[in-house]
């Protein structure tokens, strides 16, 4: 009966089932990425590529370091590896169908879990390997570490990055709501906080760096027993692994496709849908309908936040002669971005449904587009007006900026809204 039993599964022991399932994710893995780039499109750019950069690295153990690496502070060095302690998470290559299959054979479970953490943490270490191998010239040649220091700021590195692997995924797997943030704030502040301390002060001083490495050692061999040991967060662990093994896909479909907006039952402004504007008429109603849209839509409002910002930039980099010609050329992009908005507003199926004429939509456009367009060529022509005419610029950037808003959004508005 014992072997009848053993024959039923597909796998004898949890060892093979972990092995088939390494492999299942390296598979997956590898589809994310061919769905991105064909390999023979990667072979093209990864063999120059390749060749270039070990060049470069070559250069940089044999022939003088870049002038830029010359005057570069040592703290630049563990605000970047800190940056890439953050990054990253573990992976225990738990699936939905082991509550079904496996809650039996909690050992299975384990070793898995077990397996799982190993890897994970493995997969770390050669990435910090990776980044103290392009870090290495630098590090000996820039700033003049001995062997033995750059050995313990590893060791402190590969130490600290374990800690706050395993203390990140304790805490996600545990707490929920905003318990989770607080906690998981502590528990990827704290360590990353000693250790820029240590490695930015003591950095010529292995013992110190060394025995700092040990703590985080320990902590984080507490922090792998507690996690076996724990019990209760099945659904938790499946979820938390599910979002690490999709991260590469996340990443190339962020440009893609548009993140879910969660379920609003009011919305954050506007919230008592009272008339934005005191004309009553149904054109300037529809005129607010678009303006609210614009401004409730987190994707429509972060593009136009995002070009205002960029545009004030730029009209403080380009030069006192070129800054009004600037200032045209800014608001005459946004003033197409904002019709072609309003062209996507009035095609929407459910705007379809109500009874508007082609010459009703025509005006309330040309209603809408200037207000809209209003605060960015405030922003600017203030930026602009300050910047040239001193204390007479607080006078002259309000006609300013409304005039040239108007004028311009009119003519935008005359082409675009009467082929429409």
């Amino acid at each position: 009966m014992r072997k009848q039993g053993q024959r039923a599964f597909a796998f004898s022991n949890a060892k093979q089932l972990f092995r088939r399932r390494l492999f299942s994710h390296w598979r997956e893995q590898s589809a994310i990425i061919r769905t991105a780039a064909d390999w023979t499109v990667l072979l093209y750019i990864l063999i120059p590529g390749g060749l270039l950069g070990g060049r470069l690295y070559y250069g940089f153990w044999n022939e003088a370091l870049p002038a830029w690496s010359v005057n570069l502070p040592f703290m630049l060095i563990p605000s970047l590896l800190v940056l890439l302690i953050c990054n990253g998470g573990l992976v225990l290559l738990l699936q939905e169908g082991d509550l079904l299959f496996l809650r039996q054979r909690q050992r299975w479970v384990n070793t898995i879990v077990f397996r799982g953490l190993l890897y994970s943490l493995i997969v770390t270490s050669l990435k910090f390997c990776v980044a103290f191998a392009l870090l290495l010239p630098f590090l000996i040649r820039g700033f003049e570490m001995t062997s033995s220091e750059v050995w313990a700021l590893f060791a402190l590195t590969l130490a600290c990055s374990w800690c706050v692997k395993l203390l990140g995924h304790l805490v996600k797997v545990q707490k929920q709501g905003w318990r989770r943030w607080l906690w998981l704030f502590l528990a990827i502040s704290v360590p990353n906080a000693i250790y820029f301390r240590v490695a930015s002060l003591w950095n010529d001083r292995p013992l110190i760096i060394s025995l700092s490495a040990v703590l985080f050692t320990v902590v984080a061999i507490i922090a792998f027993r507690w996690r076996l040991l724990m019990r209760g967060t099945f659904m938790n662990d499946v979820r938390e692994d599910y979002k690490q093994r999709m991260k590469i896909a996340a990443i190339l479909l962020r440009h893609v496709l548009d993140k879910p907006r969660p379920t609003r039952h009011k919305p954050w402004i506007f919230r008592k849908s009272q008339p934005l504007l005191k004309s009553k008429t149904a054109e300037s109603r529809f005129s607010a309908a678009a303006i609210k849209a614009l401004v409730r839509n987190p994707a429509h409002l972060k593009l136009y936040l995002a070009f205002t910002v960029v545009s004030a930039v730029a009209i403080l980099i380009i030069p006192s002669g070129f800054k009004w010609l600037g200032f045209v050329v800014l608001t005459s992009l946004m003033s197409f971005w904002l019709f072609s908005f309003w062209s996507l507003f009035v095609g929407d199926d459910y705007v379809g449904i109500l009874p508007f004429t082609k010459e009703q939509k025509a005006e309330a456009g040309m209603h809408a587009v200037p207000i809209l367009l209003l605060p960015f060529t405030m922003i600017t022509s203030a930026l602009i007006c300050l910047s040239l005419y001193g204390w007479w610029g607080i006078i002259l950037f309000v006609p300013v900026g409304y005039m040239v808003g108007l004028f311009i959004s009119r003519i935008f508005g005359t082409f675009r809204l009467g082929k429409e």
